[in-house]
């Protein structure tokens, strides 16, 4: 996805940096190459991680929960978090990390082999391995399966809407309502991660969003309470909302592990503002990853960890009350 000029010049329109790629360079995501004239993604076909993993590890809670999904990520992303858990895979070149060569048909028929209700693109991110990400996501539903993206949002809107056309599910990472706090941490802006989610939305997919609480950084009341306040007016109440312990990482090591006292009064805050389902995430503290109806407050999906205990909604309701648990649940 790549417009030539007559220097040989290559700009790439995938992600809102607009590379300008020369002859035999790369742009910013290390591995969209200038071949002769023609952006290629030197990754396509060949990931560096393929996993089976529980559903509610991406974390998506209220879409097909206790299913298994296939997963998988090749080198490179289109942003430079400095607190990044996966930079040995994200922030690496594509010659310097191991891969095996997996075209989207076999995808499709590995995800099915190993009983997969779904297949994951994830880990690092799919908005850099788009072509590859929007094949197999072809070759899996042509196998009736689901696909899932697991992204920054950092993609240009055209793109990102195509790829959404194949998509069922969407785990999006809202850092921070902060756009200093995007150019500072993690290399990019805050609109077009808005704009993404606004586009998932706008497809009809699922979406679940993720907040990484980092102490000092977006853990004050105020942050919060913006972000809580956009997801409620733009995404609606039904969207679940995960917050996320932040632990020292990558370039990062220099903050504490975000505290149990600001993890409650995030969850609190969400609540308040009317977010039927909120979620905390990297602290070990059932109740909080337990899915509630929201009217009567019965406890609908105890969760352990990754474990999912009974699951007591019935045809998408209460059984208890009659409410309507928003999320797709076979």
């Amino acid at each position: 996805m790549g417009v030539g000029n007559m220097a040989g010049n290559v700009q790439c329109g995938l992600c809102p940096r607009q590379c300008l790629i020369r002859p035999g360079q790369s742009g910013d995501c290390r591995i969209r190459v200038n071949l002769d004239g023609r952006l290629t993604a030197v990754t396509y076909g060949y990931p560096c991680s393929l996993h089976v993993d529980p559903i509610e590890k991406k974390p998506l809670y209220h879409f097909l929960p206790g299913s298994t999904t296939f997963s998988l990520a090749t080198v490179g992303c289109t942003l430079h978090c400095l607190n990044c858990q996966n930079w040995e895979i994200s922030q690496a070149a594509p010659d310097t990390v191991p891969a095996y060569e997996v075209l989207p048909d076999k995808i499709a028929a590995l995800a099915q082999s190993y009983e997969c209700a779904s297949v994951s693109y994830t880990y690092t991110d799919p908005a850099a391995f788009y072509e590859y990400a929007l094949d197999c996501s072809k070759a899996v539903r042509e196998k009736k399966l689901r696909n899932i993206l697991v992204t920054a949002g950092y993609i240009s809107p055209r793109p990102f809407r195509e790829l959404c056309n194949n998509v069922d599910a969407a785990h999006i990472d809202l850092k921070s309502m902060s756009d200093k706090f995007y150019r500072d941490i993690c290399g990019g802006m805050l609109r077009p991660v808005l704009d993404s989610l606004l586009t998932a939305k706008s497809a009809g997919i699922w979406v679940e969003i993720i907040h990484l609480i980092i102490p000092t950084l977006n853990d004050s009341d105020a942050d919060l309470k913006m972000l809580v306040r956009w997801v409620r007016e733009n995404m609606g109440t039904d969207t679940p909302l995960h917050f996320s312990r932040f632990f020292p990482r990558y370039r990062m090591r220099n903050l504490p592990p975000t505290s149990e006292e600001t993890l409650a009064r995030a969850r609190e805050l969400a609540l308040a503002e009317g977010i039927k389902y909120v979620y905390v995430g990297n602290l070990l503290k059932p109740e909080w990853s337990a899915t509630y109806c929201p009217q009567c407050k019965k406890e609908l999906i105890a969760r352990t960890g990754y474990r999912v205990g009974v699951l007591q909604i019935k045809d998408g309701k209460c059984p208890q009350c009659g409410t309507q648990i928003a999320g797709v649940w076979k």
